[in-house]
């Protein structure tokens, strides 16, 4: 396994992160405890959770990922040995069973994070981020910005609540997930008037969503704040698994037709170009995949997600898989001709 550490401080974690969200609806307990157990095997220390999952979301699964990751640590008393991040929820009408006051206030943080601490069985997170943001953005799959001139500007609040519960103990570090370069930057101003810095953003980013090279990656860079990128495989579709029309069973897109992010036309097309370059190169397209996301300059950990140990191993894996120039200006001659099939 490859290591870094969490910008500007000393919480080191291996370039793979572990995501956890299946753990509860696509994954059972005791296969969410295999899961951990090959991944802390292998060198992965860092686990990405999040008070809203399993996903998809549903009243009667909320919360049961932190709580199979609860009971793994409870078992195997290795709280030590992790690096656990988790999530508040944001805004959105769906999540309502979660609480009503789905914003950042500090009523509404001190009840996730204390729900989060209970069901993880822990007294403290590594890393505590913020799901997305409260005023409206372009995430999700949505393209284009729309302006939301009702939103106030809170972001010194929130900072300052986050950051009481830094000094109570309960977090150590703070980021942010779904967020833009001028969200990021807001953040920024605030810190550098002292308050607690943001230290890594959380978001999609893949062959078919590289969006984030645009603007953000940049911002990352010159502020030194860390990145995590979520849905390297674009919900298994860079696994090649839907490709000719294939619907796998028990694969996501099959169970969840709704997730349709990254199955447009024209991120068919690309897929299925990229394929032709990873069967060139004699490589899996999903060890091609992830280590095109692993070794760009600007990311922190790549965050995979298994429905299965086989899975999981190849994930794992293609730590050890860095792709050539050649590879490289082959998958960008791709880009160029679909960019951003799927934001």
């Amino acid at each position: 396994m490859k290591y870094t550490t969490l910008p500007n401080t000393d919480i080191k974690v291996s370039k793979i992160c572990l995501g956890s969200m299946t753990w509860g609806e696509q994954n059972t307990e005791a296969e969410g405890h295999a899961q951990m157990d090959y991944a802390l095997e292998r060198g992965v220390n860092f686990i990405d959770t999040a008070e809203m999952y399993s996903v998809p979301g549903n009243p009667n699964t909320q919360g049961s990922t932190e709580s199979i990751i609860g009971t793994w640590l409870a078992k195997n008393n290795n709280r030590d040995q992790v690096v656990l991040a988790s999530k508040i929820t944001g805004p959105l009408r769906f999540f309502e069973h979660i609480r009503k006051n789905l914003n950042f206030s500090k009523e509404a943080l001190n009840d996730a994070l204390t729900k989060s601490l209970k069901r993880l069985q822990t007294d403290y997170l590594d890393l505590y981020q913020l799901h997305w943001p409260e005023r409206g953005v372009n995430v999700f799959g949505v393209r284009d910005y729309t302006h939301n001139a009702e939103w106030e500007d809170n972001i010194a609040q929130v900072l300052e609540a986050l950051e009481s519960f830094v000094k109570e103990g309960k977090i150590r570090q703070i980021g942010l997930s779904n967020e833009t370069p001028w969200g990021l930057m807001r953040y920024s101003e605030e810190a550098k008037k002292g308050a607690k810095k943001m230290i890594t953003v959380q978001n999609a980013y893949n062959l078919l969503n590289r969006r984030d090279e645009i603007g953000l990656s940049e911002v990352l860079l010159r502020e030194e704040v860390g990145y995590l990128a979520y849905s390297p495989l674009a919900f298994g579709v860079l696994a090649g698994k839907y490709l000719n029309n294939n619907k796998p069973e028990n694969a996501r897109v099959t169970l969840f037709p709704n997730y349709s992010r990254y199955s447009s036309e024209q991120s068919n097309k690309a897929t299925m170009l990229y394929n032709e370059i990873a069967k060139k190169h004699g490589i899996s397209l999903t060890q091609m995949a992830l280590a095109f996301v692993t070794q760009q300059p600007f990311m922190t950990s790549n965050i995979i997600g298994a429905t299965n140990l086989d899975q999981l191993k190849e994930n794992i894996d293609s730590i050890h898989l860095h792709l050539s120039d050649e590879i490289i200006t082959e998958i960008n001659a791709v880009h160029t001709q679909f960019p951003n099939p799927a934001p």
